[in-house]
């Protein structure tokens, strides 16, 4: 069996998890509610307070389906209960961000602003201190959308090789590449 797979996934206290007839699961926590529809062929059962994963047969679709949906119900439960928070830094100069309620204005050295609006599911707060580069901090339950997200917000200003301008992860390391050598 699958070392993931086989996994149960324990159920903290104030969280309820609901599975219907037609393997729909929905996650109900502190942070929110999350719905995944599981593949047919895969079993899903609560016991003693852990939510269990099991697969038909030991074929490659159902070994790869067993470890996923396993790892998508554990995001989820992590998710309503803990959250999860990504942190990206704008380096370059005059690169900044600002936000209000769900909307992000990113200034990222082209001739506009770029007006960015987050699906209401995702917080967002923007810091820019002296001295450091200003960050956008992203929150969801979702860790699938919080990705998402956070890779369009990227996608705008992709780091470049040579000064490492753009927009990148907080503790993201650069490949750097050497710029021309002057002529001797």
């Amino acid at each position: 069996m699958s070392r993931i797979g086989k996994a149960p996934i324990a159920i903290p206290a104030g969280v309820t998890v609901t599975i219907s007839d037609k393997n729909l699961v929905s996650v109900k926590g502190p942070k929110g509610e999350l719905t995944q529809q599981v593949d047919r062929d895969i079993t899903i059962a609560q016991e003693e307070g852990n939510i269990v994963v099991t697969r038909p047969t030991d074929q490659k679709k159902h070994k790869a389906l067993h470890g996923l949906y396993r790892s998508l119900l554990a995001n989820m439960v992590h998710g309503v209960t803990e959250g999860y928070k990504t942190t990206q830094e704008l380096v370059g100069v005059g690169y900044r961000a600002s936000s209000t309620g769900n909307v992000l204005e990113l200034t990222l050295g082209f001739s506009h602003q770029i007006v960015f609006v987050l699906p209401k599911e995702v917080k967002v707060s923007t810091t820019a201190d002296k001295g450091k580069n200003p960050t956008i901090t992203l929150e969801c339950a979702d860790k699938q959308l919080i990705g998402q997200v956070a890779a369009k917000i990227r996608g705008f200003r992709k780091p470049e090789p040579y000064k490492g301008k753009g927009v990148k992860f907080a503790g993201e390391v650069l490949r750097r590449k050497a710029g021309k050598s002057a002529k001797k």
